[in-house]
């Protein structure tokens, strides 16, 4: 099944019904789409933008993260994933309400267990260089909310012991990470293997992921994360350009599309000299007046 393309596409992929809540607030009229697997979708035009978004809550886990965005890039041709919601803090710098743009994503888990102990097979995949230059951008103009650019640590873990094995593994291993979440380097892993999908992660900070975590989820962390991860991904949008015209628009540069060194004139009727060299293969022209 296909969905028609009325203008480019961005996949927003999220884990828990609060964060879909958060970035749904940005897309005032949408219509639900079903893939014949099952999957739902809600997809609607981004204001002030070229975008139309397709929105998804997918649940938790990298693993159902991977398979689930594979099927929707399958079927949407989007031209981006972004996964967006809330992350636990890793740096005491990083705090409650900010964000974290993941200019890579770690998957921790990866490695081997030998007999004189656990050697670390690190495994990462880059942000999307354009997305995270226009979320730079953005972020200038979003002086309410701070945003920091770091690598971003994906488990199949809920962290909530600041002193567990497993923080002093990321410590050890992994200690540029800037905030760990569930489902990052599975939708990054399948943009990746799709092809010409940019991809990025975008989380706002909900609790420390220490034995406070409890206490600052009852105190609306989450619902304040989510939206400030959702205004960020929605300003980047807003300044990051599609590839290719949406149908029906009229390129301003089409130089832009076919070269900077050549003139299109597909469609029309050229009157000038045409000037070119003889090859034993007959004449090489080039249209120029």
């Amino acid at each position: 099944m296909s969905v028609p393309e009325t203008q480019p596409t961005v996949l927003v992929l999220t884990a828990l019904p609060l964060e879909y809540a958060a970035v749904r607030a940005y897309v005032p009229e949408r219509q639900e789409r079903v893939h014949d697997k099952g999957t739902r979708v809600e997809t609607g035009r981004l204001p002030d933008s070229p975008w139309q978004l397709a929105i998804s809550e997918l649940g938790v886990g990298a693993d159902r993260a991977a398979a689930l965005t594979a099927q929707l890039i399958e079927w949407l041709h989007p031209e981006a994933v972004l996964f967006v919601g809330v992350a636990g803090s890793l740096k005491d710098d990083i705090e409650i309400g900010d964000v974290v743009v993941g200019t890579q994503v770690y998957e921790i888990h990866g490695g081997k267990q030998a007999h004189d102990g656990f050697k670390v097979r690190p495994r990462a995949l880059p942000g999307s260089h354009a997305l995270e230059q226009a979320a730079r951008s953005a972020a200038r103009d979003l002086p309410e909310v701070r945003v920091h650019f770091a690598p971003i640590a994906t488990g199949d873990v809920v962290l909530a012991d600041a002193r567990s094995d497993i923080a002093r593994h990321i410590e050890a291993h992994y200690n540029d990470a800037g905030a760990i979440e569930m489902e990052g380097s599975g939708a990054a892993q399948a943009a990746h293997l799709s092809g010409q999908v940019d991809a990025l992660v975008v989380r706002g900070i909900s609790d420390r992921a220490d034995r406070h975590k409890r206490r600052a989820d009852a105190g609306g962390s989450q619902q304040r994360a989510a939206g400030h991860a959702a205004t960020v991904a929605v300003a980047m949008l807003r300044k990051h350009q599609p590839r290719r015209p949406a149908p029906g628009d009229s390129e301003e540069d089409p130089q832009a599309r076919y070269g900077g060194d050549h003139i299109d004139f597909r469609g029309g009727t050229f009157h000038g000299t045409v000037i070119g060299k003889q090859t034993g293969n007959g004449p090489e022209r080039s249209g120029q007046r």
